[in-house]
């Protein structure tokens, strides 16, 4: 199987209704320094990489636990994350990784897990320093819906703290109180672009057959529902509710396609605009294929018409 001779650029929508989509760490969303909302690529890589490895696929870059005896109470047996170096070993079922001396086949292992084949991996292991670069590269996703705001519940838990104490009765007589945070609605877009030469050099080594037609659909088709399924208490409220796939010649070059995109909220449906159409037209004859993707249901398209552009339903996949 040949590597793919073609670039891909494209935007990813995420919605988030009552939901969390990516924190920081004081538990609110994360903002630019200017107060604008926006969600990291790990955000939107995560569910894609439990949904593969859901599907029986070796995933590499993903935390797993273990159990594992403590080394200075032998009875005490604790729940710890696996390092980089057992999760190797785990998925490529390595006894040692220590005693592989074989730098291409490490290579050709790592290519075997499907997000290093896409994100690219840092592989820095017993003496061993690989780095790749993927060739599918996802952005910062921007929410564009300017009247989102965090909203912070209170959260009353079922059981008492039994390490506080009150003065009368010598232990706490309430239960814990938590909060849990959330934006009452948000919409992030990402932009994305997949270049198969990024793995020329690995192509030549034959540690790879490069990024594929194959590995492409995949991607493509992981991308439109794993945000729907990923659903954890922070992320039910999450979900994928746009798309577009702009597929061109291997050596056109454009910019962030997100950038050209605005959200607004209309009578009954939310609206998505696309101010790109101009763009793509002073290249059209070195694009094979633009594909969007989006909820009819709640959404509609506006903004410039794209020529040759196909619309589809994101649920259904059905063409609008």
């Amino acid at each position: 199987m040949e590597a793919m001779n073609k670039r891909v650029y494209g935007i990813l929508g995420i919605s988030s209704i009552m939901a969390n989509w990516n924190a920081d760490f004081s538990g609110f969303p994360k903002t630019t320094s200017d107060g604008t909302v926006f969600g990291s690529d790990k955000a939107l890589k995560y569910p894609m990489k439990r949904m593969w490895e859901n599907e029986g696929k070796k995933v590499l870059y993903i935390k797993s636990m273990k159990l594992e005896a403590d080394k200075k109470k032998a009875e005490e047996v604790n729940l710890v994350p696996r390092s980089l170096k057992e999760r190797y070993e785990l998925i490529f079922q390595v006894k040692d990784l220590k005693d592989c001396k074989d730098s291409g086949l490490i290579l050709k292992n790592l290519f075997q897990a499907v997000d290093v084949k896409n994100f690219g991996a840092t592989f820095a292991e017993s003496g061993c320093n690989i780095s790749i670069t993927g060739a599918v590269q996802i952005g910062q996703g921007l929410n564009r819906y300017e009247e989102c705001e965090a909203e912070e519940q209170q959260i009353l838990s079922p059981f008492r703290d039994a390490t506080k104490t009150t003065e009368e009765k010598g232990e706490a007589k309430n239960s814990t109180l938590g909060s849990k945070i959330v934006t009452k609605e948000a919409h992030y877009f990402y932009p994305f672009v997949i270049n198969p030469l990024a793995y020329k050099e690995y192509v030549e080594l034959r540690v790879t057959e490069g990024y594929t037609e194959e590995d492409y659909q995949m991607f493509k088709q992981t991308s439109l529902v794993s945000t729907t399924a990923f659903a954890t208490n922070a992320k039910v409220g999450c979900e994928n509710e746009f798309a577009m796939f702009v597929e061109t010649e291997a050596d056109l070059y454009l910019p962030n396609l997100s950038e050209y995109i605005t959200f607004e909220k209309t009578e009954g449906k939310n609206r998505i605009g696309l101010t790109c159409a101009e763009l793509l037209d002073e290249v059209r004859d070195r694009i094979q294929k633009i594909e969007i993707y989006y909820n009819p249901y709640t959404t509609e398209i506006g903004g410039e018409q794209i020529e040759g552009a196909k619309y589809f339903n994101i649920l259904t996949r059905k063409e609008v």
